[in-house]
């Protein structure tokens, strides 16, 4: 039984023309608790492009929600709830304005969103700020417990860094391990979404867990890159100029 694993970033194309990097932040890896079960942890932020430091945000975001669940798993301390959500969020905010005021900027300048996926034998916890999405399976298909935050105006979202960021953050927990995930950024949102229904679009997540699950050790070397491709394809870039990412996990039995 083991998990596999693959996120990829690419830079969006108005990003290109601006000579911007690309400003979304990924973590993921599998921890081993103390009674030798394997937990998955993963974090995708995306820096907000209308502010000077959005994309180191993103990566303080994701830098520190990593940090924090590594030194709750030596503490032997793992309980999936709403109570260790708000702490992550708690500490990711610590970090981002500890680091606004060593750079004698506001808070506001590292704007991002967040999201989190932390699942274990006995549970699975999700939480979200801001936009993008994270698409779960727990054996019975593809659903999307969360729905993307949109701010008061078009093309509006929420961030880590508001004021209230605490009181927006949703979560959704269960006492299932997921079998399949995928969490994506804002920038692939309308390719992964029926954004009607907010559903998963199933076409869109099938090949990328097929392949997944029949990658032999040397091709699984290989899928960073070619997921990498597909997010920087023209069919892609065609639908959005935006920066994308998408982090994907299988359980395999």
């Amino acid at each position: 039984m083991s998990w596999r694993l693959v996120y990829s970033s690419a830079v969006g194309t108005s990003h290109i023309s601006a000579d911007l990097p690309c400003q979304d932040a990924c973590q993921m890896q599998v921890v081993w608790l103390n009674d030798q079960q394997p937990l998955l942890v993963m974090f995708l932020a995306d820096g907000a492009g209308s502010v000077s430091q959005g994309g180191e945000g993103a990566t303080l975001a994701v830098s520190e929600a990593m940090a924090f669940m590594m030194q709750k798993v030596q503490g032997g301390e793992c309980a999936l709830n709403d109570v260790l959500a708000t702490d992550i969020v708690l500490a990711i905010r610590h970090r981002i304005s500890a680091r606004a005021q060593a750079e004698e900027l506001a808070v506001r300048d590292f704007s991002c969103t967040f999201l989190g996926v932390i699942s274990s034998a006995t549970g699975t916890l999700i939480m979200q700020i801001g936009d993008g999405g994270v698409v779960v399976d727990f054996g019975e298909g593809l659903q999307l417990p969360l729905t993307p935050m949109n701010g008061e105006y078009a093309n509006m979202t929420y961030f880590i860094t508001d004021e209230d960021a605490v009181t927006r953050l949703e979560t959704y927990s269960c006492d299932a391990q997921v079998i399949k995930v995928a969490a994506f950024t804002d920038g692939i949102q309308r390719l992964a979404l029926n954004m009607m229904e907010n559903s998963p679009h199933v076409p869109f997540f099938a090949p990328f867990f097929n392949g997944l699950a029949s990658a032999t050790s040397e091709q699984r070397d290989i899928l960073p890159d070619l997921l990498k491709q597909f997010l920087s394809c023209p069919a892609v870039n065609e639908r959005t100029d935006d920066d994308k990412t998408l982090a994907l996990a299988m359980w395999l039995p």
